[in-house]
C-alpha cells in the first residue's frame, strides 16, 4: 500500500510560514504560499495541505490567498484545507473555494452536534483534525486544552467519521521525529483512515509511518522536513511509493 504524501502550505498574514509546535509568533517566512504551493506540484504532489493559521488563531483569514492557490493549481492537486472551519460558512467557503477536503479541529471539540451533523452531509469530504498533547486533545490554535482524546474519537466514530488528522503538537516543527506510538493507538482504535502530521524529519520516518498501513495510517503531512531540506518531495515520493 502506498503511502499519499501531503506537502503543507501554512499562510500567516499573507505569507507562508512555518511555526514550532504550533506558537503564535515562532513563524518561519517561506514567501509566496502559491509559489510555495506550485513548487510542490511542480515536483509531483497530488495532494496540498493548505492551512490559514489566521484563522485558525482568530486573527483574521487568508482567504483570498487560498483561493488563489486553488485557482491556480486546483486542476493539476486535490487540497486540503485546515484553520478555523468552525461553522456553516467557513465549512462553505473551504468548499466553494475548490477544497477536495475540509479539515476541522476546534468545531469538533466545542461544538460536536454541528460536527456530526456536517459529517453525515458531507462524509469524507470533512476530515477531523485530532491535535494531541499526551493523550489531551488542544483547541484554538492549540492555546486550550479539549478534553480526552479517545472519548472526543468515540463520539466521532459514532458520527460516521472517515479521517482523522493525528497531530503531536510537541513535535510540530520540531524534526524531532513523529509520533509513531500514537499514530498506532489511534488506528486500533478506529476504522476511520488516519492522517499522520508533525515531527517528520527523515526519509525513515517515512517508513516507520508507512509501516503502519494496517491500522489504517495511509497518508502523512509534510512541513518543516520539506521547507529546510532534510529531503526533497521527489525522496519522499519514491519512498511513499515503495520505490
Amino acid at each position: 500500500m502506498s503511502l499519499t504524501l501531503l506537502p503543507a502550505v501554512d499562510v500567516r498574514d499573507g505569507k507562508a510560514v512555518r511555526l514550532r509546535q504550533g506558537e503564535s509568533g515562532s513563524e518561519t517566512d517561506y514567501g509566496s504560499p502559491l509559489e510555495a504551493a506550485r513548487t510542490w506540484v511542480d515536483a509531483g504532489a497530488q495532494w496540498i495541505h493548505l492551512v490559514d493559521l489566521d484563522a485558525a488563531f482568530g486573527t483574521g483569514d487568508n482567504r483570498a490567498q487560498l483561493r488563489e492557490i486553488v485557482h491556480e493549481l486546483g486542476d493539476r492537486v486535490h487540497i486540503e484545507m485546515s484553520g478555523g472551519v468552525r461553522d456553516d460558512d467557513s465549512l462553505r467557503a473551504a468548499l466553494d473555494a475548490g477544497a477536495a477536503r475540509v479539515n476541522i479541529g476546534t468545531a469538533a471539540l466545542e461544538n460536536p452536534d454541528w460536527t456530526a451533523r456536517v459529517i453525515a452531509e458531507y462524509g469524507d469530504r470533512v476530515a477531523v483534525g485530532l491535535d494531541v498533547r499526551g493523550h489531551t486533545l488542544a483547541a484554538r490554535g492549540w492555546v486550550k486544552e479539549g478534553g480526552d482524546l479517545f472519548e472526543t474519537m468515540k463520539f466521532l466514530d459514532d458520527a460516521g467519521c472517515s479521517r482523522y488528522v493525528v497531530t503531536d503538537v510537541t513535535r510540530d516543527g520540531m524534526m524531532s521525529g513523529p509520533n509513531i506510538d500514537l499514530l498506532r493507538e489511534v488506528g486500533e482504535r478506529t476504522d476511520a483512515k488516519v492522517t499522520a502530521s508533525g515531527g517528520i524529519a527523515k526519509l525513515d520516518d517515512l517508513h516507520a509511518i508507512a509501516a503502519l498501513a494496517d491500522y489504517g495510517v495511509d497518508s502523512a503531512i509534510l512541513g518543516k522536513s520539506l521547507y529546510a531540506g532534510a529531503f526533497t518531495l521527489e525522496e519522499a515520493l519514491a519512498v511513499a511509493n515503495g520505490e
